[in-house]
């Protein structure tokens, strides 16, 4: 049966089916933004692209063309405001959407070990930063460090944060359940909504959830407070329960979005 035969032509076919994708596009890009800078920045765009509607209509000629002068630079200035915005949504696109990659994912006990390794040095006023890994690679930064490939352990990561260790200053990144490099270097945030009292740790963090899909833990040197970084969202002033219970919601869910992925590609294989 074609399309003809329902009574429904093929120039309206078109153009629902073009509402339709651009529709799903729009909220597919404000799930990304939200509770991001770039949702304000977004409404603030919005508000300039009315007052210069309204400029035009009651005849404001100058501020409609300063407007108008900045609109023509739009495309540039969207990319320069929301460049770490664009970049994580491309990234999620690619890893989740169309290669359907999964990821190693942390098991219950690699998390309840992180947890408490996490929660001894915040006891102890130990400064840390542990990165786990999930669809998108890391191995940039860990080739600037030293590799581990060790089963992650409460003494190991205690051991590795001490203030006596080499490597207390950079970064564990962990995969799949392994510390696969420790000391290494992360790329710093410049967010400037980034609370103030936040040293490098909590900027290097935020850096790289800003450029991957990574679940950062960072116990603070000066208080002893635990943070939890995804997706450049800051959980903060988190015990060892609750940090385990995000870990474990969140990588619940990932794996979830994985074996869909999975179902889809075995679906589109067969189909084949």
């Amino acid at each position: 049966m074609s399309i003809g035969d329902l009574g429904i032509s093929t120039g309206l076919f078109i153009q629902a089916l073009d509402i339709l994708i651009v529709s799903f596009l729009m909220y597919r890009a404000l799930l990304v933004i939200r509770g991001t800078r770039a949702l304000p920045m977004l409404l603030g765009l919005i508000a300039v692209a009315i007052v210069y509607f309204v400029a035009k209509r009651i005849g404001l000629v100058t501020l409609a063309w300063l407007i108008d002068s900045l609109f023509n630079s739009f495309i540039l200035l969207v990319v320069v405001i929301f460049q770490d915005d664009i970049r994580r949504a491309l990234t999620k696109v690619g890893s989740q959407s169309f290669l359907f990659k999964q990821g190693k994912t942390v098991s219950n006990r690699v998390q309840e070990e992180i947890a408490l390794a996490a929660y001894k040095m915040s006891k102890a006023k130990l400064g840390s930063l542990i990165v786990i890994q999930r669809e998108v690679g890391l191995d940039e930064f860990m080739e600037e460090g030293v590799t581990l490939d060790a089963h992650v352990s409460p003494k190991i990561l205690y051991s590795i944060f001490t203030k006596e260790s080499p490597l207390h200053d950079g970064a564990v990144i962990i995969e799949g359940g392994r510390i696969k490099a420790a000391g290494c270097v992360l790329p710093l945030s410049f967010n400037p909504d980034l609370d103030p009292n936040f040293g490098t740790r909590h900027r290097a963090a935020l850096g790289i959830t800003e450029r991957s899909d990574a679940m950062v833990i960072v116990t603070s040197e000066e208080s002893g407070a635990i943070s939890l970084f995804i997706d450049g969202v800051i959980h903060r002033n988190l015990d060892s329960a609750s940090l385990r219970e995000i870990l474990e919601k969140n990588s619940l869910a990932f794996r979830r979005r994985g074996a869909s992925a999975r179902l889809v590609q075995e679906v589109r294989d067969d189909g084949q």
